[in-house]
């Protein structure tokens, strides 16, 4: 069987000097790895005057990220200080005392034991999807309805992400204003912090812009009308879960401001990354019929023609790998950083206070010595019975460790309920001559729009 070999961004044949990093990083992060990157376990690159020490081995992975935990647990000042007006002291960018408190918080209510209560929105915001696709043109009418699938996407996880965040009416009510406002934050928000890498402290004041300050005033008030709407009586959602909620060390409830942190962090979490690993998603089966016939096989043989439910989920095994193998070659957070608080030693290497460490789950998902056709879709790798070729930590779409992803659970049930919704009825035919090409800003994209035809099953 041949298998689909995916774009990537063109490699330089040479790693590109310190200048020429920063310029290709601001235009797309992955594109300053040259083919060597694929090889190597560990190694550093000098931005500036900071030195980036990159963790490319399933040992150094775990010695940075659990073993050594405490001295690494600080994200990197570019995330801290581009979501600081946004999420303020949110979990996402948080760490010590207050990530402690504020993880016992949160961690229950996005715990897998909860998808119970939001499966079902899920597949009712994807059939909803699938009900106005089959409007767009008639049955077996070619070439297919065209729909821009990143967009489509964005626009069904955030469906979803409002009406489990601030529930079915709140969400519905307020979802434009703060998809939208979202949008412009992510649009006009810096992609390097060059205070921190030319040496100057951290803890210096940023600029930030106007519009980057507008944008975060927008969401803060409608995050601020909800909260206010759910403490008066609101429905089932997450936000009447963190109203409820307790540190069940000290049993202290969340003030305001971190209330409507958190709330922002689960939103913008839950959002953007599932968004474009669905897209990737149904790119790369557009392109690999074999892998597509398969999916659809399984989806009428587990679901009979019914929508799927959270108890089908251990079932389709198929729809989960290729999910799975999506979020391998495409990672939606392909660059997972770190300060180190305190010298440090990672293989003999000393790493002095104030470097960045990172764990790049775009190099190590396509590292040329723990992978087989690393470059290839292959879902059937993530199949149950293939489980035992993986090695541990070289997978890591989620981050690893004590910041590990809270929402996996979520993010993944989501994923796979979404897929098997939307393909179940639907197969999306990549518009023609349209290029792709993966740019990585904080998020891994197919560019700026997906073009693709929707052709009905059947």
């Amino acid at each position: 069987m041949s298998h689909f070999v995916p774009p990537y961004p063109p490699r330089p044949r040479e790693p590109p000097g310190p200048l020429e990093i920063l310029r290709t990083a601001r235009r797309n992060l992955l594109a300053v790895f040259d083919e060597k990157s694929f090889e190597y376990e560990f190694f550093g690159v000098r931005m500036l005057n900071r030195m980036l020490f990159i963790c490319n081995s399933p040992d150094t992975v775990a010695q940075a990220f659990i073993g050594l935990h405490d001295s690494f647990e600080r994200k990197t000042p570019q995330m801290r200080h581009a979501l600081f007006p946004l999420l303020g002291d949110g979990l996402f960018i948080s760490d010590g005392q207050t990530w402690k408190e504020r993880r016992r918080i949160v961690a229950p209510i996005v715990h897998a034991s909860r998808m119970a209560l939001f499966a079902p929105t899920m597949v009712e915001a994807a059939n909803e999807t699938a009900e106005r696709w089959a409007m767009l043109r008639p049955s077996g009418s070619p070439p297919g309805a065209p729909i821009d699938a990143l967009r489509e996407m964005a626009t069904l996880t955030a469906e979803i992400i409002c009406r489990t965040v601030f529930g079915p009416r709140l969400g519905g009510e307020h979802a434009t204003a703060i998809v939208a406002s979202f949008s412009e934050y992510q649009r006009v928000i810096g992609q390097l912090d060059l205070m921190y890498l030319v040496g100057l402290p951290d803890w210096l004041p940023r600029f930030y812009s106007p519009a980057i300050r507008r944008a975060a005033r927008r969401i803060h008030q409608v995050l601020d009308d909800i909260i206010r709407q759910c403490r008066e009586g609101g429905e089932a959602s997450m936000i009447r879960l963190l109203l409820d909620a307790r540190d069940p060390e000290t049993g202290a409830a969340l003030n305001a401001d971190a209330l409507r942190n958190e709330a922002a962090v689960i939103f913008m979490a839950g959002h953007e990354t599932t968004a474009n690993s669905l897209a990737w998603s149904w790119f790369l089966l557009s392109q690999a019929p074999d892998a597509e016939a398969r999916l659809h096989a399984e989806l009428d043989e587990v679901l009979g023609g019914r929508l799927p439910t959270l108890e089908d989920v251990p079932r389709l095994l198929f729809t989960r790998a290729v999910f799975e193998e999506a979020i391998r070659l495409y990672p939606p957070v392909p660059f997972l950083g770190r300060q180190a608080l305190q010298d440090e030693r990672i293989r003999n290497r000393h790493i002095p206070a104030g470097s960045l460490v990172a764990v790049v789950p775009w190099l190590l998902h396509r590292h040329r010595q723990l992978w087989n056709d690393p470059d290839h879709f292959i879902p059937e790798r993530f199949l149950p019975e293939n489980a035992a070729a993986r090695q541990r930590y070289s997978y890591v779409p989620f981050s690893v460790g004590p910041r590990v992803c809270l929402g996996q659970a979520f993010g993944l049930a989501e994923a796979i309920l979404c897929l098997a919704t939307l393909a179940r009825r639907v197969r999306l035919r990549l518009a023609p001559g349209t290029v792709v090409e993966p740019v990585c800003r904080l998020t891994l994209r197919p560019g700026d729009a997906l073009p693709m035809l929707v052709e009905m099953r059947g």
